[in-house]
């Protein structure tokens, strides 16, 4: 598995820095208001576990899945709810935590999912964005942790067909591997 990549982008230590100060910042922000967090499963689930412990006022978690890839490196464009929400969204300020931004189909159609349930508020938390593959080009992270260039990132919750998820760091995976 190591052997499968590249580079790495950001290390263990880079990321819980980054973890740290959004973290700070969402705990600013939130500090009078009724935190939601809601995970977008798989990807931020390591992201949105460390993200947590980082924010320093109370919240509460839920967790969806949404997915727009069948398999491999590229959306398929159609979004799936697979898991949906369990608490009441009515009157909560909403975080949603996702890995990272790349096209935007999904977070804009899981968005517009959340906000017709009549929250007080609804933001993004990003770890990473990719702004070179955005297709919906107003769809903006209130939050975000990094920005990566166009190319395969693994690592830290981020996968390659299911594989990958475990490593600590964020790394660009070899063509070779997703081009076979």
């Amino acid at each position: 598995m190591l052997n499968d990549i590249e580079k790495v982008y950001y290390s263990e230590e880079q990321l819980a820095n980054i973890v740290a100060k959004l973290g700070k910042q969402i705990s600013e922000d939130y500090k009078d208001k009724n935190l939601l967090l809601v995970s977008v499963l798989k990807g931020s689930v390591i992201f949105m576990a460390d993200l947590m412990r980082a924010i320093t006022v109370p919240c509460e978690i839920d967790f969806m899945c949404v997915s727009s890839y069948q398999s491999g490196t590229k959306s398929s464009g159609v979004v799936k709810i697979i898991k949906d929400l369990d608490i009441n969204l009515e009157g909560k300020d909403v975080l949603i935590v996702e890995d990272i931004l790349d096209s935007g189909r999904t977070l804009s159609y899981l968005k517009s999912i959340i906000e017709g349930r009549n929250p007080s508020s609804i933001r993004i938390c990003t770890l990473l964005d990719k702004p070179e593959r955005r297709v919906v080009p107003d769809l903006m992270a209130d939050y975000s942790g990094a920005e990566v260039p166009d190319e395969f990132v693994v690592g830290y919750g981020l996968d390659y067909n299911e594989k990958y998820r475990n490593l600590p760091y964020i790394g660009v995976l070899k063509r070779e591997i997703y081009s076979e």
